[in-house]
C-alpha cells in the first residue's frame, strides 16, 4: 500500500454501497461467523436488495450496519464512506459546509454526517490510562469577540471562555477534556482518571498541580512566567503542540462551535494526535472503530 491513500484508490477500493457494506461486515465479523439461530459457522452471502446477509445453511439474516452511525440511515453507504475519507485526509478537519457542497446534500445532513463520525473518535475504547512522562496544560475557546475571527456559543454559555485540558504521553496517545474550572479538584481528578499513578507528569508552574505528589505522582514544573520552557528535559512541549494543532482547526476551519459539541470537537483532534505515528492510513483507523465503538440512537 503507497504512504499516500489517494482519491483514487478510495473510489477503487469502495466503488458501490455493496463495497462499503461489504468492508463493514468484514470489520465487524470477519469473513465467517457462527449463525445466532442454527449455531454453525456460515459463510454469511449477501441478500439482494437489502443491506443483510443470510446463513448458508439456515438462512437467517444479518444486519451489519445495526448497531453502528449507518444504522437507520437514507444517505447511501458511499457518501459516509467519502465523508470519513475527507475527514481522515485533511490534518485540521473539514467542515460540514464543505461537505454539503462536496455530496450535495442539506447542510443539516451534512453536519450530522459529521457528528456521528466523531462519535467513533471517542478514548472510550482505550482503556489504558496515559503512562510514562506524561504533559498536563489547559488552554481556553474565547467566545466571538469579533465577526469570524473566535468560535460564536449560541447558547446560555455565550460569553463564556470554554476551558479544555489537555494531557499528552511524549511519543505516545492524547487526552482531551472539557472541563468545567481549573481548580485543584477538577485538574488532579482528571489526571486521576485518565494517567496512572505511576507516571511522572510534567506542567507548567501553576499551583493546581503542586498537589499531585500528595496522590502518588511523580511530579516535575517548568515556570512559564519566568520564561522557563524546556529545563533539563522538563517541559510542555508536546502539550502545546496539541494546542496549536486543535486551535488552527477550531478557529480556522469550524469557527462555530456551541460548547455541548466541545468535547466531540475534542476528540476528534485528540485521536488524531494519538495515531500521527501509525503506519496504517488515517481513513482505515477511522473505519476501525465501527468494531469497536457501540452506538446507542439518541
Amino acid at each position: 500500500m503507497s504512504q499516500k491513500f489517494t482519491l483514487t484508490e478510495f473510489l477503487n477500493r469502495y466503488p458501490t454501497n455493496d463495497a462499503c457494506l461489504e468492508h463493514i461486515k468484514q470489520l465487524r465479523w470477519g469473513s465467517a461467523t457462527i449463525c445466532p439461530k442454527c449455531e454453525r459457522k456460515s459463510n454469511f452471502y449477501k441478500v439482494k436488495g437489502r443491506t443483510a446477509y443470510a446463513c448458508q445453511f439456515c438462512g437467517h439474516h444479518m444486519y451489519p450496519l445495526a448497531g453502528t452511525i449507518f444504522d437507520k440511515s437514507s444517505t447511501p453507504l458511499t457518501s459516509w464512506f467519502y465523508a470519513i475519507y475527507l475527514m481522515a485526509q485533511t490534518r485540521s478537519g473539514i467542515s460540514a459546509k464543505q461537505l454539503e457542497r462536496e455530496l450535495g446534500v442539506t447542510y443539516k445532513t451534512a453536519w450530522r454526517m459529521f457528528k456521528q463520525i466523531r462519535l467513533l473518535l471517542s478514548d472510550d475504547s482505550d482503556i489504558n490510562n496515559l503512562q510514562g512522562t506524561v504533559e498536563v496544560d489547559e488552554t481556553y475557546i474565547h467566545p466571538d469577540k469579533k465577526k469570524n475571527t473566535r468560535i460564536k456559543t449560541n447558547s446560555r454559555f455565550y460569553g463564556q471562555s470554554q476551558i479544555l485540558m489537555g494531557m499528552v504521553e511524549q511519543g505516545g496517545r492524547a487526552r482531551i477534556k472539557h472541563i468545567q474550572s481549573t481548580g485543584r479538584r477538577e485538574l488532579i481528578g482528571q489526571i486521576k482518571g485518565n494517567v496512572q499513578v505511576s507516571a511522572t507528569v510534567y506542567s507548567d508552574g501553576f499551583r493546581s498541580y503542586r498537589a499531585l505528589p500528595k496522590h502518588g505522582y511523580t511530579h516535575a514544573w517548568v515556570d512559564h512566567k519566568a520564561h522557563q520552557y524546556l529545563v533539563a528535559g522538563i517541559g510542555t512541549q508536546n502539550v502545546e503542540n496539541l494546542w496549536s494543532q486543535f486551535k488552527r482547526g477550531m478557529y480556522g476551519v469550524y469557527r462555530h462551535c456551541d460548547p455541548k459539541y466541545l468535547q466531540s470537537y475534542a476528540n476528534e483532534y485528540a485521536f488524531r494526535y494519538s495515531h500521527r505515528n501509525t503506519p496504517a492510513h488515517m481513513f482505515d483507523l477511522f473505519l476501525g472503530q465501527i468494531a469497536s465503538t457501540k452506538f446507542v440512537r439518541g
